[in-house]
């Protein structure tokens, strides 16, 4: 099969790498012609992926025409661009993407400022002729992937089929998908689990240990679940590899960007000067005031979401922002 992916940054370079490792050709469309030209003279990604040495079988462009010929899309681009994406790819490529059932499956973790949309909903409203809809999560990263450390994760889309077809595409010895059909819950899960990594970056940076990491860790679980089944996910799902596992390794590994921007923070540095110097995009962020609006709305208490925003936005010191989560009223667990 010829595979496209949406985005040339490291997971999307992981991903091509995945899909050659699966017997498919790639065609990745890069935003920059600097990281195209790159990845078609030396095989490798210096500027998003380092440790990349990719397959002759991977290509770069960037035109969307360039898509001709796939029969699968993974959209391996930052949430907040999705939209824009979207709209130059409904305009330029080629129709037979919009015309026949072929697989889009998302890997992106965020919720759109603004609208609060998951991806699902943004590719529905920007794209509707896309109905073979998945979405890819878990933890997975790209550093390691490449490297072909053994990895799990699941894809989800509504009923079986696009799933499945995604596994049956993409399992590798080393890449092993499961499948869901809560699409709400892995996206949920995957969006709202880098706001917890920037906490657990603000407990490293700040100094405090293994206790506080994992309470917060426990308790961001909790306040995901509670989001994400007010939403109408599956209980099921927060326990699984995109919850449970996903939130263990965004909040614990030096790959983590969500966790680096909050060590950052907690180390006293500004938020601004601190994304101002990272190539990739943490997309806990924007994700961050788009979640806690959204759970505003849903009328569900998200305390440490609450407290990320306040202080990543509004300046709060984090010691006290620590402090005033410890000392709200006594509950039931």
């Amino acid at each position: 099969m010829h595979v496209g992916i949406i985005g040339a940054g490291a997971w999307g370079t992981a991903l091509s790498a995945v899909c050659t490792d699966a017997g498919h050709s790639v065609i990745m469309l890069a935003h920059e012609a600097e990281v195209a030209s790159e990845i078609n003279s030396s095989h490798t990604n210096q500027r998003f992926l380092p440790s990349a040495k990719l397959d002759a079988g991977v290509r770069a462009a960037t035109d969307v025409r360039a898509l001709e010929g796939c029969g699968f899309i993974i959209c391996a681009t930052p949430t907040q661009f999705i939209r824009s994406v979207l709209k130059d790819v409904v305009h330029n490529a080629p129709e037979h993407l919009f015309n026949q059932n072929i697989p889009f499956v998302n890997v992106a973790k965020g919720i759109e400022t603004g609208t609060h949309f998951r991806v699902s909903q943004i590719v529905h409203e920007a794209a509707p002729s896309l109905t073979s809809y998945a979405v890819l999560s878990g933890p997975s990263h790209a550093e390691e992937v490449i490297q072909r450390m053994p990895t799990t994760v699941v894809c989800a889309s509504v009923g079986n089929a696009t799933a499945v077809r995604v596994q049956e595409t993409l399992s590798t010895e080393s890449f092993r998908i499961y499948t869901s059909t809560d699409v709400t819950g892995v996206e949920i899960c995957s969006s709202l689990k880098n706001v917890i990594a920037i906490a657990a970056g603000i407990v490293d940076g700040v100094g405090l240990g293994d206790n506080t990491k994992a309470a917060l860790i426990t308790r961001g679980l909790a306040e995901i679940a509670r989001l994400g089944t007010a939403l109408g996910a599956d209980t099921q799902t927060f326990y699984g590899l995109a919850g449970m596992g996903d939130l263990i390794v965004t909040c614990s590994s030096g790959h983590s960007r969500n966790r680096y921007v909050g060590e950052q923070i907690g180390r006293g540095r500004s938020i601004g000067d601190v994304t101002a110097q990272m190539s990739a995009v943490a997309e806990g962020v924007a994700t961050t005031k788009a979640a806690l609006e959204l759970a505003n709305e849903a009328g569900v208490e998200v305390p440490i979401t609450r407290k990320v925003a306040d202080i990543l936005f509004e300046g709060e010191d984090p010691i006290h922002a620590i402090r005033t989560l410890m000392l709200r009223p006594a509950k039931a667990e």
